[in-house]
């Protein structure tokens, strides 16, 4: 924690800010992208989420108060940018989120950037149908092997609460799945 301190303070001093940056992105640069990437789907949209969620975590780190790790206080950001983000192309595209989830799954083969089979298809498929907070918590998990303390704090939900979620959307995805 005491290593951390020091590296947000060399974030914004101004003297040291530059490398600083350097090294943040080049720690969180990745992760970040497949975190919001899981959310998002398209390679693209995620790419200009990623910005968005270093610009906001830039503007706001002076506003940091160290209540959490830096690295869930990032993730906490690039979750509502790719959130924010879902609901506003939705609403340019005058349908509802699941209607924009179920088109973007369907234009995954044709993405350059999606490396996976029919099977990973139909569980994207399958994870498009459950509510928002478990499709979170899912991808967290499943994809991403976050702890729950670790999602509890990027999503300020307790653990018990994170652990029912998790163990309600794999039902669901099994049942999904078998039914397809």
């Amino acid at each position: 924690m005491q290593e951390e301190q020091e590296f947000i303070k060399k974030l914004l001093n101004p003297k040291t800010q530059n490398e600083a940056f350097k090294e943040l992105l080049r720690d969180y640069q990745r992760p970040l992208y497949n975190h919001i990437r899981n959310i998002v789907l398209n390679h693209d949209d995620a790419d200009d989420v990623l910005q968005n969620t270093f610009v906001k975590v830039f503007q706001y780190l002076k506003n940091f108060k160290g209540e959490s790790k830096l690295f869930s206080w990032m993730y906490r950001i690039a979750t509502n940018e790719a959130l924010t983000f879902l609901n506003q192309k939705s609403k340019i595209n005058g349908i509802s989120s699941e209607e924009l989830q179920n088109k973007t799954i369907d234009n995954l083969q044709a993405d350059v950037f999606f490396d996976g089979n029919e099977i990973q298809l139909k569980l994207h498929k399958a994870i498009a149908i459950l509510p928002e907070k478990q499709q979170l918590v899912f991808k967290m998990k499943y994809f991403e092997e976050l702890k729950y303390e670790t999602i509890s704090e990027i999503l300020g939900t307790s653990v018990g609460a994170l652990k029912a979620s998790y163990h309600h959307a794999v039902k669901k995805i099994e049942a999904f799945v078998t039914a397809n």
